[in-house]
């Protein structure tokens, strides 16, 4: 596998490899490149989790770290993304890590580049790392993705994490459903309130209320939001045992979750930020060893 562009490219098989590695490397396998390889992080959007995760994978399996600044590189100067990784590969890098506003980014660097990519988030498409890290984070919980109720509540039809969470684990035999506004489904057919899934869900799924996308709607207000469609202690009472809460984070307090619920015994969102990095160390061995 030279590249990670969007998790509908990868099988089960591939899958359950990833997911097995990164149980490996976390129970402390060492890194199985033999040689040195040299990648790069771009980033065209902010970010903390999925950024630094990256880095710390990346120290961890022993690569090189050539630094990369979006906002002092030749982008700024009307440099095209080809043109910058085009360059990366003619320094000598191996991949590049890259995150970026647009939809599908990734396709104008599939004719003409030779470094592997690894899309760390595209627009409103696709987000595989977090895909991985998701399903790596219910197996280690119930040790299997077949016949599990999951449920994602939010701004579906803006998350490329609710796409490639909703491919992924149907694909591999979950039932997935969405709770959000009707304005909000998107692709998806979602349900308008938690009726019938809040007391049957084994994995309750938030995601971030993108506010800047809903700027200037008068229809939308934060308290609204909370009440009708976020998780509250109310709601997490009626969990059934043994389910759990994820958010890929950044977290609004308040909004998809009662601040009291974001470190309750059912969360598992700091877990996700653990399982990460693990996650990340095996897909850069997964695709630098595919290179060899």
């Amino acid at each position: 596998m030279k590249n990670l562009l969007s998790i509908e490219h990868i099988s089960n098989e591939q899958i359950a490899t990833i997911l097995n590695r990164a149980s490996e490397l976390e129970a402390g396998a060492p890194s199985q490149l033999d040689q040195s390889y040299n990648v790069a992080n771009l980033f065209f959007e902010p970010s903390t989790r999925t950024k630094t995760s990256f880095e710390m994978a990346e120290r961890k399996i022993g690569v090189t770290v050539i630094p990369f600044e979006t906002g002092f590189s030749s982008t700024l100067k009307g440099e095209s993304l080809y043109d910058t990784v085009k360059t990366l590969e003619s320094i000598g890098l191996d991949a590049v890590v890259i995150r970026h506003k647009m939809d599908a980014y990734y396709e104008e660097l599939l004719e003409g580049i030779n470094l592997s990519v690894i899309n760390a988030g595209d627009g409103a498409g696709q987000h595989p790392s977090q895909s991985l890290l998701d399903l790596y984070t219910i197996q280690k919980e119930f040790g299997r993705f077949k016949g599990l109720n999951i449920t994602i509540a939010g701004d579906v039809s803006h998350s490329r994490v609710a796409k490639s969470d909703a491919y992924a684990l149907r694909s591999l035999g979950a039932n997935v459903n969405f709770v959000c506004p009707k304005e909000w489904q998107g692709e998806f057919e979602a349900h308008q309130s938690w009726d019938d899934l809040i007391e049957t869900s084994d994995v309750i799924m938030l995601l971030r209320v993108q506010h800047e996308r809903h700027e200037g709607n008068a229809n939308f207000s934060k308290e609204n939001y909370h009440a009708q469609y976020g998780l509250t202690s109310e709601r997490e009472k009626q969990m059934k045992d043994g389910a759990i809460i994820m958010h890929p984070a950044p977290v609004n307090r308040g909004v998809e979750i009662d601040s009291t619920l974001v470190e309750c015994e059912r969360s598992r969102i700091f877990d996700q930020v653990s399982n990460g990095v693990f996650i990340r160390m095996a897909i850069l061995e997964t695709i630098l060893k595919g290179r060899m």
